[in-house]
């Protein structure tokens, strides 16, 4: 009785007569059932796989971007309003689209199910990677978004109260102090200007008038304490010539007088004093002094 049915012309065919004809066209009418943008491009993707590299593979390759392009971009939509332009939203799904294309295996599914978590990530990964105007390390990435996450459930009830670090360490299973840093990496996504006004009154001051500056009496004293004993461990007569020429300003001339040598000795006693003294706040100094620690005059 079956086999008359199905040998007539124009009779339709049961179909547990030929099972491999319904497989792929519930495969391929699933997507459209959900989404306009999924078209049917099975036979192209089987094409594709088959060509080798070259300008008609290249054209093929287009036409299923193309054909794709208006899903990537509904998924771009969907990160609208997170502090990046649609337009290169649109742009990184394309991309993601691109690679889903390239990377797609027909024998392996519907190209829907493979694509949409490709452009996703792909997006995803332009948030953690390029939106951050601090470089973030992605563990702290990482510790926000579970934070975010459990924040969102905790709250997804009406008049739910806002959850404490205790509440959000419990639901998320980390330490209150990895709950703290998601916590200041959520608000940590943009940075505010050195020049944002901080108050509105008419002695407003901006961020960076708040912000204090390096004191370089700081280098001074510790230059000075530095000094200090290389300075004790000179010979009475190369402290008196340092004093003259630095702390009264006189010159190598009126100290060679004063002292009874000449000029040019004065100048060598400075140098080798400025150095030993130098070599010693360093921590460059090689070996100990001599018996009685005096530079030959």
């Amino acid at each position: 009785m079956l086999t008359d049915m199905t040998s007539r012309p124009g009779t339709p065919v049961h179909p547990s007569a030929d099972p491999s004809p319904a497989a792929p066209s519930a495969t391929t009418a699933a997507p459209k059932r959900s989404h306009d943008d999924a078209p049917d491009t099975a036979a192209l993707f089987t094409r594709l796989a088959e060509l080798e590299e070259g300008p008609e593979r290249d054209a093929l390759r287009d036409e299923l971007v193309t054909a794709w392009l208006p899903m990537a971009h509904r998924i771009a939509g969907r990160f609208r309003d997170r502090g990046e332009s649609v337009e290169d939203l649109r742009q990184v799904a394309a991309l993601g689209l691109v690679k889903a294309i390239d990377r797609f295996d027909p024998e392996r599914g519907a190209f829907e199910s493979y694509a949409v978590p490709t452009i996703t990530g792909e997006v995803k990964r332009h948030f953690r990677d390029r939106m951050w105007a601090l470089r973030v390390p992605r563990r702290v990435q990482e510790l926000r978004n579970r934070v975010r996450v459990a924040r969102r459930e905790l709250t997804q009830n009406p008049g739910s109260p806002e959850p404490s670090v205790a509440d959000l360490a419990a639901h998320t299973g980390l330490t209150e102090e990895e709950v703290n840093t998601g916590l200041e990496a959520l608000e940590s996504f943009s940075t505010l200007s050195l020049d944002a006004e901080l108050s509105a009154g008419d002695d407003g001051y901006s961020l960076a008038d708040t912000l204090g500056a390096t004191d370089s009496s700081f280098d001074v004293v510790v230059d000075r304490e530095s000094a200090k004993e290389g300075l004790r461990r000179l010979p009475e007569r190369e402290r008196a010539i340092l004093y003259m020429r630095f702390f009264e300003d006189m010159t190598q001339s009126r100290i060679a007088d004063q002292l009874g040598i000449s000029q040019m000795h004065v100048s060598r006693l400075i140098s080798r004093s400025c150095a030993r003294i130098r070599e010693e706040a360093l921590g460059g100094r090689q070996g100990g002094r001599g018996a009685g620690g005096r530079p030959t005059a």
